[in-house]
Order: C-alpha cells, then sequence, then structure tokens
C-alpha cells in the first residue's frame, strides 16, 4: 500500500510537516490539498503510514479544513489541548498532531467534526490499497470474527465462505457440505499498527488447528481449518507457526490455500456475537505463544 511505513520508522519531515505535526501548528484555512478532496479511499498519517480516516467518513463542512465524522477505530487519540479547552487528537499509533475533533455542532448525523490538517494526512486511493489482507477459516465463523476484531490495528471484519466451486453461496448451501467452501472471515487490517503474523497467531489461539473438518461439535468440510493466503510472504509465515506449533507436540490439520474468491454471507452473519451483545460460545481461546521472557502474556484478552 503506498504510504505504510514499518512500524516504528517514521518519514523523514519537511520543515512544514514538521511544524505542524510535531510543533503542533495549523495550515491556513482552504490550504490544504484535501480541503476539497472527496476521492474513495483512506487517508493515513503523513509521518507513521497508520490509517486514520476513511473517505466515507468525510464532509464538506465549509470550516477551511478536511473534515470527518468519524476515525477508523482506535486509530485516532483525544487527549485536552494545552489551551485547556478544545480536544486535540494524535495518531494514535506515533502521537502526529492531526488537529482538533468538536461536538455539538450538528453537521452531520454523528455530530461530530474531526478538524484535521492537510500537511496531517497522506491519502491513498482505493485501488492502492493492496496491504492489509487476510483470511482465515477455523470452525464457525461467528466466533473467529468476534475474536479477530478485537486486535488493535483491524479495521473491520466479514464473515463469508471461500474455497468452494459454487458461485454466490448461501448458509444453507455451505452447510450442506455440498459446495467445497469454508466458512471464512475476511480481515482488513493496518500493517502500520499490526502485522500478519500477529494475526496469524491469534487465529491459531481461537481454535483447535489439530481437528480436521471439524471444531467440537460442529461438523463438516465447512468447518475445516485453513489459512486462505494472498501472497508467499503469508504464506511462508503461516509455515513458520505451524513449524512452531508441531514443535511442541501437536499435529496441526490447518490447511494452506491460495486465495480465491470471498463471498459475503447473509447480513445475520455479520457481527453475530457484537450486535446480539452476547459472549462467544463456538471458540475457546487458548494462549499458545509468549514473549521472549516465558512470563507475561503477549495478548492480555486472552488471560
Amino acid at each position: 500500500m503506498r504510504g505504510e511505513t514499518p512500524p516504528g520508522k517514521y518519514r523523514e519531515l519537511t520543515p512544514e510537516e514538521e511544524e505542524i505535526i510535531v510543533h503542533k501548528g495549523t495550515e491556513p484555512p482552504f490550504y490544504g490539498e484535501y480541503v476539497d478532496f472527496f476521492e474513495e479511499g483512506v487517508y493515513a498519517c503523513r509521518r507513521c503510514g497508520a490509517m486514520l480516516y476513511s473517505s466515507d467518513d468525510k464532509f464538506d463542512s465549509n470550516c477551511g479544513w478536511p473534515s470527518f465524522d468519524d476515525e477508523i477505530k482506535n486509530a485516532v487519540k483525544r487527549v485536552l489541548d494545552h489551551d485547556g479547552i478544545r480536544t486535540e487528537i494524535l495518531c494514535a499509533n506515533c502521537g502526529a498532531h492531526l488537529g482538533h475533533v468538536f461536538e455539538g455542532e450538528l453537521l452531520t448525523p454523528k455530530n461530530t467534526r474531526h478538524c484535521v490538517n492537510s500537511v496531517s494526512l497522506l491519502f491513498v486511493p482505493k485501488k492502492d490499497i493492496n496491504a492489509g489482507v487476510a483470511y482465515f477459516a477455523g470452525g464457525c465463523f461467528w466466533g473467529v470474527e468476534y475474536y479477530m476484531s478485537e486486535l488493535e490495528g483491524v479495521i473491520s471484519t466479514a464473515a463469508g465462505y471461500m474455497g468452494g466451486n459454487t458461485a454466490s453461496p448461501k448458509y444453507d448451501d455451505v452447510s450442506s457440505g455440498t459446495t467445497g467452501h469454508a466458512e471464512t472471515v475476511f480481515v482488513f487490517y493496518d500493517p502500520a499498527r499490526i502485522n500478519y503474523e500477529t494475526l496469524a497467531k491469534r487465529f491459531f489461539e481461537i481454535h483447535d488447528p489439530t481437528q480436521v473438518n471439524r471444531q467440537g461439535p460442529d461438523v463438516g468440510e465447512q468447518y475445516r481449518s485453513v489459512i486462505f493466503y494472498t501472497d508467499e510472504e503469508q504464506k511462508k509465515t503461516a509455515e513458520k507457526l505451524i513449524e512452531e506449533l508441531e514443535g511442541t507436540g501437536l499435529y496441526i490439520a490447518t490447511l494452506l490455500e491460495p486465495a480465491k474468491k470471498f463471498w459475503k454471507a447473509e447480513e445475520y452473519h455479520q457481527d453475530y456475537f457484537k450486535n446480539r451483545e452476547i459472549q462467544p460460545f463456538c471458540n475457546i481461546p487458548v494462549v499458545r505463544w509468549r514473549d521472549e521472557n516465558n512470563e507475561k502474556l503477549k495478548r492480555k484478552s486472552l488471560i
């Protein structure tokens, strides 16, 4: 993806960019390149490359600066401004100054306006967002989606079907076991905030990768364990993790297959547990990796 920067490595800034991003300056109104700009894509942090805003949330406020009524989940941090009145907004990944956020103006149904300096942003067209996509199948997709969506840096998820030989499959078709599809979860993530290995580790921890064509009481080819990789790098990462797990004495049944057409499932399957405000009952997370000191668990949500 254009604009992507490895975690912990920042772009070298011009004096103008440094004045605003580091020293919390403000560009003149109606000056920035994104004020009257409304193409489809995402707006990333100019310093670190983390995704901050979707073009779907940009609106014309006629205030002189790019305006958004929402941010990508957990991408923006709010702090009290040094003036003691306004609320400053920062890139949650690197702390870059973005601008300020205002509420109660009734400009959109969300009643929020992120007033952002163009200099703090880097637009990535929709066609160039070619990183940050992963596909995992590990039994019932309700639980897999729930646990993957909890990870910091995951922007969105969707439940669906992949790996079969039927176009536009429906849930009843897949459940019959005749289409060859597996219940699969699509994950769209920000590479500047989370890497593929972290996602894959979570996948192996939220289902039983030793079971063949089943997860607990759910039996059938549609419940098989599969990582559908999008490139060779993802495949190599998955192979490495499988080797690590088998080194502990486990037999890993997870299949590695190239990603195919992803068919989104019916709407009632999306965010199943969150929409019903109930705890997942079809996945029991198990910690399989610890940090180098083998003392502190990496993912506190699994404790």
